[in-house]
């Protein structure tokens, strides 16, 4: 297997305690009211992400990506693995309370494959584009919340 190589990483504050703040993330099926990229999710079991959890997003444009749990550590950390073409892609979401009522997001994705460091930089760059339209939504999902 080629070596896995880090191709987007955001970490940004939400106005949420940390178990309110993996609470809310954990409802994948919810993620298209903030995540506009997002057309719909499909998660087995349904329900809040658990270890054995399976999905499929459907994305604008027609694109479909199915990932699997591989790392469940509630409420500090999942990870979920899925597929591009030849590239396994690792999304890597960590859970870090700021204070009491902060929580510090940092979301990594990396790759492997043979094609991680051509196919996988095209994927980032619009992946990463698709996170900074995303994630002040989500930031102000959290402060509605309150």
């Amino acid at each position: 297997m080629s070596e896995r190589i880090e191709l987007v990483r955001r970490e940004f504050l939400v106005e949420a305690a940390l178990d309110q703040a993996w609470q809310h993330l954990a409802r994948v099926e919810a993620w298209p009211s903030w995540a506009h990229h997002i057309r719909s999710v499909k998660l087995v079991p349904a329900g809040p992400l658990t270890g054995q959890s399976e999905g499929r997003f459907h994305l604008r444009g027609g694109v479909r990506s199915a990932f699997q749990v591989t790392t469940f550590d509630p409420p500090r950390r999942w990870l979920w693995v899925g597929k591009l073409a030849t590239v396994r892609v690792h999304y890597d979401h960590l859970f870090e309370p700021f204070d009491e009522n902060l929580t510090r997001l940092t979301w990594i994705v990396a790759a492997d494959g043979p094609a991680s460091r051509t196919l996988g930089r095209l994927f980032a760059a619009i992946y990463g584009r698709n996170l900074d339209r995303a994630i002040p939504n989500l930031q102000a999902e959290y402060r509605a919340l309150g």
